[in-house]
């Protein structure tokens, strides 16, 4: 062969001993012969993998997002809660005092040892008024023997306090309920409230007069004794230019009273007729 084809032919017959040996040598290597030794890969399924895996990262990272998300927002509604928080703090404070106020008021809190409504408080002060001018027509009814006093006292269980009335025996020295009053002293005890109760209203009416009592019933429970000290105190009433009016079926009641109006009933009904006492 002409000297040129031999350089030629010896190029590359060196090229393919050079590319043998570096062969030669990565098939010497472990790890390449531990991965020959492994069964062929498939594509198909790695791409199929690649695939599902793609997916959940997808989902994992708009999931990840998301959080991000509701924890800015919780951290924005965290603040806004600490403020709100901050602003209510004295409207609290103010509301808790109020409600303070609100159960003393109503006689419900704890701090309230009578458990006395407002409304009770301010009318146990005027009740006491009553009680004290209502025991001077008292006196005379029961000939001395009882006096209205006004009691704060708490009653049994859960009642409450503030407008009680407790009547003074003088006979036995002690305090007696008004509930121990037979059917004739609670009529008269309550005829002296009503007229302790009108001379109260006249007070703080600015002088106002009440000019006329109307007075029902109760008067056939009294006996002989007390109904004539009852009329002896309407009476004294008359005498001062006012006008007592009693409406009563007790017959002794006639004598005592100079002008009636007798309400007499009939086939077609009833008719008023006017009686004057006999002299």
């Amino acid at each position: 062969l002409p000297a040129a084809n031999q350089r030629g032919l010896r190029h590359r017959l060196e090229q393919w001993q050079t590319e043998s040996a570096a062969v030669a040598a990565e098939l010497a290597d472990p790890q390449v012969a531990a991965a020959a030794r492994e069964p062929r890969a498939d594509p198909a399924a790695a791409e199929a993998a690649a695939e599902a895996a793609t997916r959940l990262l997808r989902e994992a990272s708009a999931r990840d997002a998301a959080a991000r998300t509701r924890c800015q927002e919780l951290d924005r509604l965290s603040a806004q809660a600490v403020a709100d928080a901050r602003r209510l703090a004295p409207l609290r404070e103010e509301h808790d005092r109020l409600a303070r106020l609100a159960t003393l008021a109503a006689g419900t809190s704890a701090e309230n040892e009578r458990r006395m409504r407002l409304e009770a408080y301010v009318l146990a002060a005027r009740l006491e008024q009553v009680a004290a001018a209502a025991s001077a027509r008292l006196r005379r009814m029961s000939s001395g023997r009882y006096t209205l006093v006004h009691s704060d006292a708490r009653t049994g269980g859960r009642g409450r306090s503030g407008l009680g009335l407790h009547v003074i025996d003088a006979w036995t020295g002690g305090e007696r309920d008004t509930a121990t009053l037979s059917g004739g002293e609670t009529f008269f005890v309550s005829l002296a409230l009503a007229l302790g109760l009108a001379d109260v209203v006249t007070d703080e009416a600015g002088g106002v007069r009440l000019d006329t009592l109307f007075i029902d019933e109760g008067f056939g429970s009294l006996d002989e004794q007390t109904l004539d000290e009852v009329l002896d105190v309407l009476d004294s009433l008359r005498e001062r230019d006012r006008t007592v009016g009693i409406v009563s079926h007790v017959a002794d009641l006639r004598r005592r009273i100079p002008a009636r109006l007798e309400v007499v009933k009939g086939r077609d009904g009833s008719t008023v007729r006017h009686r004057a006492a006999a002299h």
